[in-house]
């Protein structure tokens, strides 16, 4: 046996554990949890009652309840284990002469990349030190505005985010979370399918907006005009009609936060 082959065994067995992938299950479920806040969070935007609307303050609202520590906690344990379990389902696509097979592989990864920030979101408030997304995205545009060709630079992290904000749209609209997941029967797959389909679109829109956002610092060569997630909603009730536009998307994010939490049962593993 070459050690490649030895590595990716062991790699699979890891992808297989019945452990990770509970603690995985897990993950997804705070997942959830996080992004029902969000969208209460976004509706008291809509309202001019003020907050952070982001991960950040998702977080934050965690802390206030009862036992809060603890669910932070369970929250970060199983957002890392989320994350471990993604990046090793994407290790697992490594040397296929299958194209799709290396497309879900950088899905994969990319998914992992983002639970693991999730899950450093979630550690900031347990050592007490949070962090501030509208912050770190405009710190993050002076850095890249700051290097050479930096202008060109974020116009294409602004247009990448805003694709994966699209890829959100696509995928919600055209259910291929259905990929993710095995439907349960009858009623109560319907419900599933309607919350994810409300659920991906909200999401995708609230990406998209980032995305803008960071073009539109690029352009005027400002990272004030950077935000993160809270500056792009923010920025959507800005907008005519922003407030039903934004109540719409906090609904949106709590259908979300529920398919998560039924994602949490129903996921492929």
């Amino acid at each position: 046996m070459s050690a490649a082959s030895g590595a990716r065994r062991v790699v699979g067995r890891a992808g297989n554990s019945r452990a990770l992938g509970t603690v995985a299950r897990i993950g997804y479920a705070a997942s959830g949890l996080m992004h029902l806040l969000m969208g209460y969070l976004a509706i008291r935007v809509s309202q001019h009652q003020g907050g952070e609307s982001d991960q950040t303050g998702a977080f934050a609202q965690i802390l206030v309840l009862p036992g809060g520590m603890i669910i932070i906690w369970i929250t970060f344990i199983g957002l890392t284990g989320l994350a471990v379990w993604l990046v090793l389902q994407a290790a697992l696509g490594i040397g296929s002469s299958s194209k799709k097979r290396w497309v879900r592989s950088l899905v994969s990864l990319t998914k992992g990349a983002t639970y693991a920030a999730l899950a450093s979101t979630a550690m900031s408030l347990i050592v007490r030190s949070p962090t501030n997304s509208g912050a770190s995205a405009r710190q993050a545009s002076g850095t890249i505005l700051s290097l050479p060709g930096g202008q060109l630079l974020l116009v294409v992290v602004g247009l990448a985010t805003a694709g994966i904000g699209g890829y959100f749209i696509f995928k919600g609209a055209r259910r291929k979370f259905h990929q993710d997941i095995t439907l349960p029967s009858g009623y109560a797959g319907t419900a599933v399918d309607v919350l994810g389909i409300a659920g991906y679109v909200a999401k995708g829109i609230a990406i998209m907006t980032l995305g803008v956002l960071l073009v539109i610092a690029a352009i005027k060569v400002d990272p004030k005009d950077a935000s993160g997630l809270d500056g792009a909603i923010k920025a959507l009730a800005a907008l005519p009609f922003g407030e039903a536009i934004l109540i719409l998307i906090g609904v949106g994010l709590i259908a979300y936060g529920v398919y998560s939490l039924a994602r949490a049962r129903l996921t492929t593993l």
